[in-house]
């Protein structure tokens, strides 16, 4: 069964899905769609009323929507317990993943703020952003001991998360002060699909 993602290089929620799919050995069974989302709305609504990427096309459940929904059906399809666990094990990966999946979100808005022009001047919408991004940034560091041995669809969400950073906003320091998540980040990174995944640029 082939699969087809509508995505986008540069997205860390494609990235999240895309480091998932190789770490569970299902990335040869799909094929990358790059999309421009924002110059494309019309063909990136067809596939997903939301508008957004990532969008995985299946054969037996039509499209999927959005990143945790994806993640959920290849980890269901690789039928993978370890990176998704069972019963009462389940819920500490769920909530890093929506942890992660928070604070990206943040993070993607600040990204906005920046591609309208708006980041010139304080902006209490752009400062709660920064805060949120922050304080996931500090829980994920303080949770670091429960992900930081094992392989997870949240510490690939929080991998992604860190990457994003880096990518669009060097400068935000988020290494300060957490110095083991800097550490495990760094050696996570070394994944071959993390560097099969490295955003453009």
């Amino acid at each position: 069964m082939t699969m087809v993602l509508h995505s986008n290089p540069g997205s860390p929620y494609t990235r999240k899905v895309i480091v998932l799919a190789h770490e569970l050995g299902l990335a040869d069974r799909i094929t990358l769609a790059p999309i421009q989302v924002w110059e494309a709305e019309a063909q990136i609504r067809a596939a997903n009323p939301l508008g957004k990427i990532p969008a995985l096309v299946t054969e037996d459940h039509g499209t999927l929507f959005d990143s945790p929904v994806i993640c959920a059906y290849l980890i269901d399809l690789a039928d993978d317990s370890e990176m998704l666990p069972t019963g009462a094990a389940r819920w500490p990966v769920e909530s890093l993943h929506a942890l992660a999946q928070g604070a990206t979100d943040a993070a993607i808005s600040l990204r906005a703020e920046v591609m309208r022009g708006r980041d010139a001047e304080p902006d209490w919408y752009a400062e709660r952003m920064k805060r949120t991004v922050a304080s996931g940034v500090a829980e994920a560091a303080r949770r670091l001991p429960e992900f930081k041995e094992r392989m997870t669809v949240g510490a690939i969400a929080v991998a992604c998360l860190l990457g994003y950073l880096d990518f669009r906003f060097p400068d935000f320091g988020w290494r300060d002060g957490n110095p083991e998540l800097a550490a495990w980040f760094a050696a996570f990174s070394e994944r071959p699909s993390m560097k099969a995944t490295q955003p453009p640029g």
